[in-house]
This record gives structure tokens, sequence and C-alpha cells, in this order.
């Protein structure tokens, strides 16, 4: 039982970061020396997996009851323990079993593969990664990712991520079994996105042979052309890179109603990633004047406005109420944001006792790509909207 995520090894190549790689195969030589940063968000799904790693030990390797509930107790006193992560890995947990028993209706031989270290070096130079869950049977091999972040969708299709896990674990597999078609899942509970891609395995080889494997070559060398786009978000040079500045840099120079149709929707495009590399360039900015007393033409750091603040607020009420004034007078007290609530007593638990008291305003309108799962709107629907 391998329960410790926290010192994961990560490859120069790694399959995580392969949509960063394949598209601008120079950004990782570019990078080398710049620490990598965590976050909370990353530490938070660091232990969804662990977790979820404790339940599938209880199913499918041998865990007793005992030793679960023994874990488990040390698990909840964990900074990042809540009911509501509670019940998401469950979730994720509940739909992995039913993946292993559709394997178990095509074939009752079922390979079962918990966090599984993957050899992808056949494909990208020294290159490994992790597989959350594999599942084999009856020539079809499942490729399981939890994705437990709720700030971007990710979606199983043309996922570089996961086609690279498909090839590390045919690579582990194929020399003791016949396996002909490829399945790569995300599951995503806290935004219910889920998704799949299905290929056959010599589809799946050929991507690895003809696409990643002389792109991989060029990365590891820090060959080929730097390119902008979406696969910038989480590079450690996105904030100083010339190309991507060009990038942002490089649209129309008139007002909205000049532009024509087709600009603005390529524009809208666009304006996502501009708004996140402004913001990451005065972050950086900010950042190098602090703590390399980096100096920019034009500015200066100063001291950002402050509100006050009471220091001892039991001290302070005292004193009010010895002042005269009542405690129900200048206190107050509100129940907690929906999302904290769930946080604290868990998503079902809390649905159950608020029922009927709950209620979800229709949203405002907003444009959306046509990737969106939200169906569209009519245009007229707009007037009947603002009538509410």
């Amino acid at each position: 039982m391998k329960l410790d995520h926290s010192n994961r090894a990560h490859a120069k190549l790694s399959a995580s970061g392969a949509k960063q790689w394949l598209n601008c195969p120079p950004s990782i030589k570019a990078s080398e020396g710049i620490a990598d940063k965590s976050s909370v968000f990353a530490e938070e799904g660091t232990f969804a997996h662990e977790l979820s790693e404790l339940y599938f030990s209880l199913k499918y390797e041998g865990l007793t009851q005992f030793e679960f509930n023994k874990a488990f107790q040390n698990y909840k006193r964990n900074q990042y323990y809540s009911e509501e992560l509670r019940e998401y890995v469950e979730e994720y947990v509940a739909n992995v079993e039913e993946k292993y028993n559709e394997a178990l209706s095509r074939d009752n031989d079922v390979i079962a593969l918990f966090e599984t270290k993957l050899d992808l070096g056949k494909y990208v130079p020294e290159s490994f990664g992790t597989g959350d869950v594999i599942i084999f049977s009856g020539g079809v091999l499942e490729i399981i990712d939890l994705k437990y972040g709720k700030g971007i969708e990710v979606s199983a299709i043309d996922n570089p991520q996961l086609r690279l896990y498909g090839l590390g674990a045919y690579e582990l597999l194929s020399l003791m079994y016949d396996i002909h078609t490829v399945r790569m899942t995300i599951i995503q509970p806290r935004i219910d996105n889920f998704s799949t891609e299905e290929l056959p395995i010599s589809r799946l080889l050929q991507w690895g042979a003809d696409f990643v494997k002389p792109l991989a070559r060029l990365a590891y060398n820090g060959g080929g052309e730097f390119k902008a786009g979406s696969h910038c978000r989480f590079c450690k040079i996105n904030h100083s890179c010339r190309t991507r500045a060009e990038y942002m840099q490089n649209v129309p120079q008139k007002p909205p109603h000049l532009l024509s149709d087709e600009e603005i929707a390529e524009l809208l495009y666009k304006l996502p990633d501009i708004k996140k590399w402004a913001d990451e360039v005065e972050k950086y900015a900010l950042d190098q004047a602090k703590e390399n007393d980096k100096n920019y033409s034009g500015w200066k750091l100063v001291e950002g406005r402050s509100r006050r603040m009471i220091t001892d607020t039991n001290a302070t009420l005292e004193k009010l109420v010895e002042a005269g004034y009542k405690p129900e007078d200048i206190t107050e007290t509100k129940l907690l944001s929906i999302t904290n609530l769930e946080k604290l007593i868990g998503k079902k638990a809390f649905s159950k006792i608020a029922e009927g008291f709950i209620e979800k305003p229709q949203g405002k309108l907003t444009l959306a790509t046509e990737s969106d799962k939200r169906p569209a709107i009519k245009q007229s629907a707009e007037d009947d909207f603002d009538k509410l």
C-alpha cells in the first residue's frame, strides 16, 4: 500500500506536462533551473489521491476493515480533509468500481492496478508517469485518472497525458496479454465531469510513434520552435516569454464596433489568456521588485492601501458593553456559505437537511465556446430573461 504521494518524482518530460512540450518543445529546456511551485489546490488534490488509494486498498488489495478505520482516522486529522472531499472521493471510487464490474462482465480474469509507475521511455526520453487506475480484461485496457480540481474542466478526448499513460500501460501488460482497445477516462467529480476516449490500440501506438516520439526528442534536446497558446498556462516562463508576449499583443488595434465578426470570434478565444497573461506579468514584476530589488523604468515599489482592523475583538467587545452598548447591537451572526457548509457537513447530508430551502437562480447570459456542454440559448431569450 503506497499512500504517501507527496514525494512523487517528476520526469523532465512529464506526462502531465505533455500538452506544453508537444506544442512548444523548447520551453522545457528554457525552464530548467526554475523551481516548481506547489499550491494548496495541488496539495488538496494529492490528498484526495491518497485517500482514494486507501479505499482501493480496502476493496481490491486485502486491507482489513480494522486497518482501514485506523488509517482513516489519521486522514481525518489532515488539514485538507472535509466531509465534502470524502464524498467526492467516494464518488470517484464508486465510478472505478463500476468500471471494474464492467471488466468482470467481459472476462473473469481482471487485472486492476493502482498508483502504478509507468515507463514512457519508448516514446519520451527518460520519462515515466503514475497511472491512478489501470484495469484490463478481455482485450480492453482502461486508464482512469482522477482530477480533483474544479477550476479547469479537463476532457479525456485528445488528452496527451492519458494517451501517454495508455502507452505506458500497454508496454507494461502487452507481453502477457492481447490488447486490442484502450479506453481513457477522466473523472472530475467536483464539477460532474466524466469523459472517455476509446481508441484501437493500433491508432494509439501510431500516435506515439509518429507524433509523440519526434516531438519528445526535440523537447528533450531543446530544439523546435516556441509557440504560444493555451498550453502556456502552466509553463514556468509564461510571464517572461517573448513569443507569448508577441502572441498576446497581436490583436486588432481598433474599437470593438469596427471589428469584423471573424475578428471578434478570434478575440473571444484569446481574451481569457490575455487577461491571465497580464496578471502573470504584473505578479512577476512585483515579485522581482520585492525579492530582487528589480527596478522597472517609470515604476516604483510603494505601500498599498490597507484597512483598519481590531487587534483584540474580545477586549473591544467588553469595552463597548461597559460603555452601555448591547451585544446584539454591535455583533452579528450569519450562516456560513453553501460551499463552506457542504465542506463542513458533506454535500449529501447538507442537501438532505436543507431540502426545500435551496434555490438556484437563473444564470446571467454569457458567451461560451461551442465545446461547452451547456445548451445554446436563443438570442430572443435575453428579452425574456430581462422580464423575470
